[in-house]
C-alpha cells in the first residue's frame, strides 16, 4: 500500500468536518439530528451543490475502486485511517462507501485534473478521467472531514460529512511557485513538507531556483566543483549546502506522488558568480566579465545586488560548458521543462546566447522557459515566458507564467513595513488581499507562479511566513474560475487556521473574517 506522509494525515478542518458525540449526563443520553456541516473550501470549486442532510462515515469503510486506482486508493485509506476509519478494499466496484471511479471518457468534460465530488445518504463517490483527478478529489474531500486535534477525537468519535455535489477543473493547468535555493538552501525535509501543503490546495508546479550568485545547488557529476565548491557559499546569513542528484531524483519521485512538476532553474548567463569560483576558466581575461567587482574568485560572494557577473561569452568554450551542465540537468529532470533564467545582464551577445540555449534544452528533449527578458530574443515558438517585471516586448508572442512582481513576489512585505523584506518592486509590500485581486486576463497566460527571493529569508520559518497563506490565495486564481469576493475567500481562509497549525506552518497573520 502506497504511504503519503502528507496533509492526508491530518485532513478537514473544524468547519469542514463535524464531529457528533453522545450527550451523556448521570441520565440518559439524548439523541440529536446532526447539524449541517460548513462547507469552506480552498480553491473554491467550480460547481458547488449543497444539499441538505449528512452522510453519517462508517468506522469501518468500504473503499470501491477501479483496477487503474490503486495508488489513489491507497491514499483514501491512509486518509481515513489518520481519524479512525478503518477500510476494506474492493476493486472494480462501485459498491463501497468510498467510491473511486476512473473513466477515460470524462476527459473531455473533466481534462486530466478534473473532478466530480457527490455525497448522499449512500456514501461517496469521487470520479475523474485519471489519477490526477481523483487525487484533486480526494484533496476536497480531506477539507471536509476533522484536523488535528478534532481528528484525534474523531477516532472514538462519529464523523459527518455534509451531502453535496462538486463538479470541478482547474483553470489553469500551471499552479505554481519558487523556491531561491540559491541565495539560501532549503534541504529535503522541508521542500517535501512544502509540497505536502502544496497539493492540499491543488497547486502543481514547484520552480527552484537552483544557482545564482551566491550558490550552486544541485550536484552535476559532469562538473563535480559546481557543488563542492559552489554549494559551501550563501548569502549573508543564509545556510550553504546543495542537493546531491539523489535527493534531486527522491525529491522528484515524491512529487510526482503529489501530481506536482519539479522545474529546475540554472541561471544563464547572468547571476552566475558561484560557477565562475567553482570554474575560474568561465571567466574573461582579467574578469571584464564582473562588473562592478564585487568579487573576483576564488573568493565567495555573500551580497545582494544582481546584474554583476556573466561567462565570458566570447569563449567557445563556454557554450561547451552550458551545453554539458544544460544536457545533464536535462537527462536528471523527469517533468518536461527545464528553466534557463536568462534575467537581469546586459551583453552584446545575450540574445545569441538565448538562441544557442533555448535550442540546447529541446535538443535534449525539454521546453524551455526563461525570465521574461529571453523573450526579445529569437527564441523557438516552443519558449515559454515567465512574466515578472511586464517590461520586456516579446519578438514572438509566446506562452507565459504570469509572475508579476506587484501581485507575486513574496519576499515582498505582507503588510507595509514588515521587517527583513524586499521592497523595491512595490514599496507597500505585497498584501494578501492585492494578490487576490490580481487581473488574469491575457490569453497567453497559461497560469500563476509566486517566487520568493531568499536574500532575507533565512530559515524555514521566514519562509513559510512569506508564503502561507498569500500562497491559498495564488491556489485559488491558479484553479478557481473566479476571485472577486475577497470577503467570502477570507471567511473560507480563517476556516482553515486549524489545517495550517496542524501542518506546523508558521504562516502570517491571518485576516479576520469579513461579515457580510
Amino acid at each position: 500500500m502506497l504511504k503519503l506522509k502528507f496533509p492526508l494525515q491530518i485532513f478537514g478542518s473544524l468547519l469542514f468536518g463535524v464531529l457528533m458525540f453522545s450527550c451523556s449526563t448521570t441520565k440518559k443520553a439524548v439523541a440529536h439530528t446532526p447539524p449541517q456541516p460548513a462547507v469552506q473550501i480552498i480553491p473554491k470549486p467550480q460547481v458547488l451543490t449543497i444539499a441538505v442532510g449528512v452522510y453519517e462515515v462508517p468506522k469501518l469503510s468500504t473503499v470501491a475502486f477501479t483496477a487503474t486506482s490503486q495508488k489513489t486508493a491507497d491514499v483514501l485509506i491512509t486518509m481515513l485511517s489518520s481519524i479512525g476509519v478503518n477500510s476494506d478494499l474492493k476493486v472494480n466496484s462501485e459498491g463501497g462507501h468510498f467510491n473511486l471511479v476512473q473513466d477515460v471518457n470524462l476527459t473531455q468534460q473533466l481534462g486530466e485534473e478534473g473532478y466530480t465530488l457527490d455525497i448522499t445518504t449512500n456514501g461517496v463517490t469521487i470520479k475523474a478521467a485519471g489519477e490526477t483527478g481523483l487525487f484533486y478529489g480526494i484533496q476536497t474531500l480531506s477539507q471536509l472531514l476533522p484536523v488535528g486535534g478534532e481528528a484525534n477525537e474523531g477516532r472514538a468519535a462519529k464523523v459527518y460529512l455534509p451531502q453535496l455535489n462538486i463538479l470541478d477543473v482547474p483553470k489553469y493547468s500551471w499552479r505554481g511557485n519558487m523556491i531561491d535555493m540559491a541565495r539560501n538552501f532549503f534541504d529535503v525535509d522541508y521542500l517535501k513538507a512544502h509540497m505536502d501543503r502544496m497539493a492540499l490546495y491543488k497547486m502543481n508546479r514547484l520552480h527552484l531556483h537552483l544557482t545564482d550568485d551566491q550558490g550552486w545547488r544541485l550536484e552535476l557529476k559532469s562538473k563535480p566543483l559546481l557543488s563542492q565548491i559552489g554549494g559551501q557559499s550563501a548569502v549573508k546569513g543564509g545556510r550553504s549546502g546543495f542537493l546531491t542528484t539523489e535527493d534531486y531524483k527522491q525529491l522528484q519521485a515524491y512529487a510526482k506522488e503529489r501530481h506536482i512538476v519539479i522545474i529546475p532553474e540554472i541561471d544563464l548567463p547572468g547571476h552566475i558568480y558561484a560557477a565562475l569560483v567553482a570554474y575560474p576558466e568561465l571567466n574573461c581575461e582579467n574578469f571584464t566579465n564582473l562588473n562592478p567587482k564585487m568579487a573576483t574568485p576564488p573568493e565567495f560572494y555573500d551580497g545582494y545586488k544582481v546584474g554583476w557577473s556573466k561567462l565570458c561569452l566570447t569563449d567557445p568554450k563556454v557554450y561547451e560548458f552550458v551545453a554539458e551542465i544544460l544536457q545533464e540537468v536535462s537527462e536528471l529532470t523527469e517533468g518536461p521543462w527545464v528553466h534557463i533564467g536568462g534575467d537581469e545582464i546586459d551583453d552584446d551577445l545575450y540574445e545569441t546566447f538565448v538562441v544557442k540555449a533555448d535550442s540546447m534544452i529541446r535538443s535534449y528533449g525539454k521546453v524551455p522557459i526563461g525570465w521574461e527578458e529571453m523573450s526579445k530574443a529569437n527564441g523557438s515558438e516552443t519558449f515559454i515566458s515567465q512574466r515578472w517585471n511586464g517590461k520586456t516586448t516579446p519578438k514572438h508572442p509566446s506562452k507565459v507564467i504570469e509572475s508579476i512582481c506587484t501581485s507575486f513576489y513574496f519576499d515582498h512585505a505582507n503588510v507595509t513595513g514588515q521587517e527583513k523584506t524586499n521592497n523595491w518592486c512595490q514599496k507597500s509590500g505585497v498584501s494578501l488581499e492585492g494578490v487576490y485581486h490580481f487581473i488574469d486576463k491575457e490569453d497567453e497566460i497559461i497560469g500563476v507562479e509566486a517566487p520568493v527571493w531568499t536574500e532575507l529569508v533565512l530559515t524555514d520559518a521566514m519562509l513559510d511566513n512569506r508564503l502561507w497563506p498569500r500562497l491559498m490565495a495564488v491556489a485559488e486564481i491558479g484553479w478557481s474560475a473566479s476571485h472577486d469576493d475577497f470577503e467570502d475567500f477570507t471567511n473560507r481562509l480563517r476556516a482553515h487556521q486549524s489545517r495550517l497549525d496542524a501542518l506546523n506552518i508558521a504562516y502570517f497573520t491571518l485576516p479576520e473574517p469579513i461579515n457580510k
